[in-house]
């Protein structure tokens, strides 16, 4: 099936070309990667790979209960 898209803002033209440009995709391909990813089932993360991703980003978890009750008691 074809699809069209009319009367697109220049602005927004111009944004998708250049995210085309840095996933090394057509246009077209670009915007069709765009639907299906906007059209696909939410994929759930493992806690393996959410705790990567923070490592990745550098986030840092909270600490237990026990750390945070072990530091108050040890400031005394």
């Amino acid at each position: 099936m074809n699809l069209s898209i009319k009367n697109a803002p220049d602005d927004l033209v111009s944004l998708l070309k250049a995210r085309a440009q840095r996933n090394h995709r057509s246009m077209q391909r670009e915007v069709l990667a765009i639907l299906e990813q906007a059209v696909s089932a939410p994929r759930w993360l493992t806690p393996d790979e959410v705790l990567a991703q923070a490592r990745r980003l550098g986030l840092k978890t909270r600490p237990t209960s026990a750390a945070i009750v072990r530091s108050d008691r040890d400031r005394r």
